[in-house]
């Protein structure tokens, strides 16, 4: 649970730190690149993980059941999820290159898979 908690309150600094970046170092070059949507997007979805993340390590505190386990595999899609989803679009917001458009949906996925994983723990058996 300590590994997951250092993500989230990493991801949750990073996410802080790249709205803020976002709106105010980058705000010209996001608007005239016409990619603050993404830009705001990509915050949002980081903060909104970085919170549940937060949850899931409280959750998993020991002792460790079935659900909490699952819960885990939650926070490992997250993760993955984070960056591949959000970092993808950090950089097409960037002007990065055009493979990074195809590789978002990749993190998307991994996140809504997450999210079925702790539909899992609800249905886990207590130990």
């Amino acid at each position: 649970y300590r590994t997951i908690l250092l993500a989230a309150g990493g991801l949750g600094a990073t996410g802080v730190a790249l709205g803020a970046f976002g709106a105010h170092g980058l705000r010209e070059l996001l608007l005239e690149r016409g990619m603050s949507n993404a830009w705001e997007t990509a915050v949002r979805y980081h903060l909104l993980h970085s919170i549940a993340l937060l949850a899931v390590g409280a959750w998993m505190r020991p002792p460790v059941d079935a659900a909490a386990k699952r819960a885990g595999w939650a926070a490992v899609c997250w993760i993955i999820g984070t960056l591949i989803f959000s970092g993808s679009l950090y950089g097409l917001a960037l002007g990065g290159p055009r493979w990074l458009g195809p590789i978002t949906p990749i993190g998307g996925l991994a996140l809504v898979a997450g999210w079925l994983c702790i539909v899992a723990a609800a249905y886990a058996k207590s130990d």
